[in-house]
This record gives C-alpha cells, sequence and structure tokens, in this order.
C-alpha cells in the first residue's frame, strides 16, 4: 500500500498575515501545501496490529485518514442517561457486552449501570475501546489512542486491547505521539511518519509487571469496595491483602475460614472472599495473579485453598488455569438452595462455579512472610 496525500489550502492574505510575514521573514504565498508518501507494506504478511507514531504535526491522522479511511474512528456519541451497556450494537447479547468489557480491562459490574458521562477517564477510555472492537469487527484505527489518560493507565489499557484483539481475530491500528505504549501493545507493524520509517517487529512478551503483595487491616477494603461485582461488604474477620503497582494499591483480596467437608489429614482450609483490581488496571491478569498467590500462599502453610466466584471472567480464567481444579461446574444458584453463606445467598439465579487451588504451594519461609508483611494505608 502506497499512500500519497498533499494537504494544500488557500492562504487570506490579511493585514495581520502580511504584518507576519514581515516580522518573520515569511516569502508570501496565497497557498500553503504539505505532501507526505508513505509505504505500508501491509499486505505482505498478516498482521493483528499496528502502530502509527510521531511527534504532533508529523502527519500521522493524514496518513491514517488516507491509508483506511472510515475506518478511522471518529468520536461516538452516548446515551447521556442510559448505562453504557445500551450503546453498543443491539446485535450483541448481554454476556457478549459483558465479556467484551471485562476483556478490554472494563470489569466493573457496578460501573456497567452507569451512563458514560459518569464514568471516569480512564473507565470511559476502556468502555470507548470496547464499542469500538464491536462496532468494527474486521479493522478499527483509533487516532490520539490514549493521549487524555494517565501514562501507567495507558500501558495496561494498551496491554488489555491488544490481548482482545488478538483473541477476536480482528485488526487494531493504534495512531499516538506517545511511544511508551508499543512495547505493551505489541504491536505487529510500526510506522513512523517523521522518519518515513516502516519496520516490521516479531511478537515479544509485554513488559513484565512487579507487585508487591502486603498484608492489611480490613479498612483498606474502603478504597475498593464500591468496585466489587457483587457486594460492597467485607467481614471483619478476613485475612486482607493488597498488591502494591509502582507504590500504587492496585488490588485487594481477603480470605475467611472454610468450614466445608475437609479430609482428617488436612483439616483447615481458606476460601476467597473478596477480590477486587482497580478500574484502571484490569485486563493483564493482575487480579487472579493476586488472588492465585494468596491461594499458593495458604497451601504453602498447609491448608487447602477453595474459590467460589459468579464474575464470568473469574470463571472462564480459572477453568483454563493449571492451578485450580473445578469442584462445581458453572451452574445457577436456586433460591433457598445452600444457605449456609451470605455470599451463597446473594448469588441467586447467576452462574456460580467452585475451584480448588492445585498449584505449585509457597515455600514456607516465603508463604510466612507474606502473612506477616503488614503494610500501612493511609
Amino acid at each position: 500500500m502506497i499512500v500519497d496525500v498533499t494537504n494544500s489550502i488557500t492562504i487570506h492574505r490579511t493585514p495581520r498575515v502580511i504584518q507576519l510575514e514581515g516580522m518573520f521573514d515569511v516569502a508570501p504565498t496565497s497557498c500553503s501545501a504539505q505532501s507526505w508518501r508513505a509505504q505500508l507494506p501491509l499486505e505482505e504478511r498478516p498482521w493483528s496490529i499496528g502502530a502509527i507514531v510521531g511527534p504532533s504535526g508529523c502527519g500521522k491522522s493524514t496518513i491514517a485518514r488516507a491509508a483506511f479511511g472510515t475506518q478511522l474512528i471518529g468520536e461516538l456519541s452516548w446515551p447521556s442517561e442510559h448505562s453504557i451497556a445500551d450503546a453498543f450494537p443491539s446485535s450483541l447479547s448481554i454476556k457478549e457486552i459483558t465479556l467484551l468489557l471485562s476483556s478490554v480491562g472494563f470489569a466493573s459490574p457496578p460501573s456497567w449501570l452507569r451512563p458514560y458521562r459518569a464514568l471516569s477517564t480512564g473507565e470511559q477510555f476502556r468502555v470507548t475501546m470496547a464499542r469500538i472492537l464491536s462496532e468494527n469487527p474486521a479493522r478499527a484505527v483509533v487516532d490520539e489512542f490514549t493521549s487524555v489518560i494517565d501514562r501507567t493507565v495507558a500501558k495496561i489499557g494498551s496491554c488489555a486491547i491488544a490481548k482482545t484483539v488478538r483473541r477476536r481475530h480482528q485488526q487494531f491500528v493504534a495512531v499516538t505521539c506517545h511511544e511508551d505504549v508499543l512495547d505493551w501493545l505489541d504491536a505487529d507493524w510500526i510506522y513512523q511518519p517523521h522518519l518515513n520509517l516502516f519496520q516490521w517487529r516479531g511478537l515479544q512478551r509485554r513488559p513484565l509487571i512487579h507487585l508487591e503483595i502486603n498484608r492489611v487491616h480490613h479498612s483498606a477494603w474502603s478504597l475498593f469496595a464500591k468496585h466489587h461485582y457483587l457486594t460492597a461488604s467485607l467481614n471483619h474477620s478476613a485475612f486482607c491483602f493488597i498488591a502494591f503497582y509502582d507504590g500504587r494499591p492496585v488490588a485487594f483480596d481477603a480470605w475467611l475460614p472454610f468450614f466445608g467437608r475437609l479430609t482428617p489429614h488436612q483439616p483447615l482450609a481458606r476460601r476467597g472472599h473478596r477480590t477486587v483490581c482497580l478500574p484502571d488496571y484490569q485486563g493483564v491478569g493482575i487480579g487472579n495473579a493476586l488472588f492465585t498467590h494468596i491461594a499458593s500462599m495458604w497451601v504453602g502453610l498447609g491448608y487447602r485453598a477453595f474459590s467460589n466466584t459468579g464474575h464470568p471472567a473469574e470463571i472462564a480464567s480459572r477453568l483454563r488455569s493449571p492451578s485450580w481444579r473445578c469442584t462445581r461446574k458453572p451452574d445457577f444458584r436456586q433460591r433457598g438452595k445452600n444457605s449456609y453463606s451470605v455470599d451463597v445467598r446473594r448469588s441467586v439465579d447467576r452462574l456460580v462455579a467452585s475451584f480448588e487451588f492445585c498449584g505449585v504451594p509457597l515455600h514456607r519461609p516465603e508463604a510466612e512472610r507474606v502473612l506477616t508483611s503488614w503494610a500501612m494505608m493511609n
């Protein structure tokens, strides 16, 4: 594909324009033109993700518009009062919508009920990307990609979006002036207009996300409560942990004693109580990594570790994971059954599954360190 485009505009030589020409020794002209010639050999090999990146004014948007036409996405319109779910194509089921939202890192059901205007900037970015992918099944080209969000959030979001694009077998092109997202997108190709340079890239692993996990007081739940998919309540006797990324609290995990059927040689067990990853950091597996790490800690200390969840993304993740054994296949809780637990009583007419951790336990010294490594929250 060869993109040959010229932008030409008429210069109206008003008195102020004539003054500017004189002040800065600009040659008088009645026309200003800029030309670009870009070679994008996109037909040479299969690809999923591309990036057009460079400083402002280098022609990124012009080249993207000339190369991809109507596939370059403009600003979306959203209902002013209705839930964001009502803005998605009518052909999608609510299950398909929620799975897509979760896959791009927006897995907070309480926020799904709100109108677009009531969301945070990071949440607006995620839901916009989900809707763009739903409305453009073949190829989506997004200008000013990640321009209005925090750079850490931009990196995490880029990784989540890239995973979704590849899983859905779509094509996605990010047009951006921010080079910091390139490694997180893991683009198959990059074009830099200011250098007129196109290059194919082999798939690489995204940068590692290093988490620091500490035990915390149950009061830390207040930072995460409103984002839980089921309830904002927390049992104050729970063992609570937080994962920190670059010094920021990003995910919360709480566990309670388990009193189900246990074996005489292993009579102690714990069960997951609450797990929440903040919306800006969803989509790259942080919540699941925290939950699995704490489960391996319990097993390393001689306990069994169980999970009971009704969140579709959590169920799907644990079904895929070799570290979890499904003890109760996903089905619908019926009112009046298994009423021994507050959590179960709330899971009425909702798909729920149960699992037991069967992965590698933490070595006991490390498990003891995690259990006793308290962090103070401001």
